[in-house]
């Protein structure tokens, strides 16, 4: 008992802080901060107190309001808070500002995500990707309060002369790092390039989605072979390929990360070579959580950074996941409101789901084998006729 005791890992107080803009309601804001709760949980921190602020624009100074700052630096002092995270992404001078105010850590949204990406990544290459992006981040960022960073100093010597500061030493060490990190990154993305062309020959599913709607659940099902999956965010952070075969038409499956709400732009340069699985695949599966109360706004999340990717053209089957937990009027007022149109001019295939119930799973397989054929007819008609016929 007592080695437990010591072992133990007292989970860090965080306060989170968010803004809700005039064109926001209150609502969608709250909706914003459980999301927000929901990265800090990922992360492993615990959310003791939430605060928001109406505002026309941020702060300059310090994003929210004198008498908010204020208010939030009370309670930080009185309960002995560790981190405060900020719903949006703080300029170098504000995080600057606020890290002398509250004197404690200080998260914004990308910085959190970030993080999870740091704790997700298993790869050699995820790994790399994501340690870039994240010194990427930080290097505009520095403060001296600053503990995200490791020190990566060797022995005497490494320092400057007497009246150079310390934090322009880690800039240094950091702008020496992104030049290391770059060129292994090179190397890697050499190697994926190698091996996807030994696969062209075959037609390529992903499967995209914002993060924690069920892809990981359905790559599964539909690959009949175990993968990781858990109700957090960025569970999946890896690119993940399966070889599928319905009906004797094979074709590979491909399972990447989830997209989110304000995605760090260094985080989306960083994971360009991994997101080549959706740039060079023929077909796209856009799985949607249909339960959750915003998932209009979350397939317009998906859809730009698709486009950001080069990929926003490609045909998709829309997979309406997550059924058994909204009633049937919703599901038919959805497409009749909504996918009628696309459905009308072939642009966009939708299957309603539940990959946890495993409900309308063999619906989905015939809607996907039915557009792969079509792939293989148009993009290898001779592979398709000797292989499989």
């Amino acid at each position: 008992m007592a080695e437990l005791l010591s072992t133990y890992k007292k989970r860090e107080k965080a306060v989170l802080v968010g803004a809700a803009f005039t064109q926001e309601d209150a609502f969608r804001t709250e909706e914003y901060l459980d999301e927000l709760e929901f990265l800090a949980s990922t992360l492993g921190l615990e959310t003791v107190k939430r605060y928001t602020q109406k505002l026309d624009k941020p702060e300059p100074s310090t994003y929210i309001g004198t008498g908010k700052v204020e208010e939030v630096r009370e309670y930080v002092r009185s309960f002995d808070i560790d981190v405060v995270i900020f719903d949006d992404d703080l300029t170098p001078s504000q995080l600057r500002n606020l890290e002398k105010i509250f004197k404690c850590k200080i998260y914004d949204r990308s910085l959190l995500i970030l993080d999870i990406f740091m704790k997700r990544a298993k790869t050699a290459q995820a790994k790399t990707q994501v340690e870039l992006a994240r010194y990427q981040y930080l290097l505009p960022r520095l403060t001296r309060m600053w503990t995200h960073l490791e020190r990566q100093r060797g022995g005497t010597g490494t320092r400057g002369g007497a009246g150079e500061k310390e934090i322009e030493t880690d800039r240094r060490i950091i702008r020496k790092q992104i030049t290391v990190l770059k060129s292994k990154l090179e190397k890697i993305d050499k190697q994926n390039t190698t091996q996807r062309k030994a696969r062209s020959n075959i037609v390529r599913v992903a499967l995209v989605g914002y993060t924690n709607v069920g892809k990981s659940t359905l790559m599964s099902l539909l690959s009949k072979s175990k993968v990781y999956a858990e109700n957090k965010l960025f569970a999946t952070v890896d690119a993940t390929v399966r070889k599928v075969v319905i009906d004797r038409i094979p074709f590979l499956l491909s399972d990447t990360v989830g997209f989110i709400r304000k995605l760090p732009h260094h985080l989306i340069e960083s994971f360009k070579s991994t997101l080549d699985e959706v740039r060079e695949s023929n077909l796209l599966l856009h799985v949607v959580d249909i339960s959750h109360p915003f998932y209009h706004e979350q397939m317009e999340i998906v859809n730009q950074t698709l486009h950001e990717i080069g990929a926003g053209e490609k045909p998709q089957i829309i997979v309406y996941n997550k059924i058994d937990r909204v009633n049937k009027n919703d599901q038919e007022n959805h497409l009749s409101e909504e996918a009628t149109d696309k459905i009308m001019n072939n642009q966009e295939h939708v299957v309603y789901v539940s990959a946890t119930k495993k409900i309308n799973i063999d619906k989905l397989r015939k809607v996907i084998l039915d557009q792969v054929k079509k792939e293989h007819l148009r993009i290898y008609p001779n592979y398709l006729q000797s292989e499989v016929y």
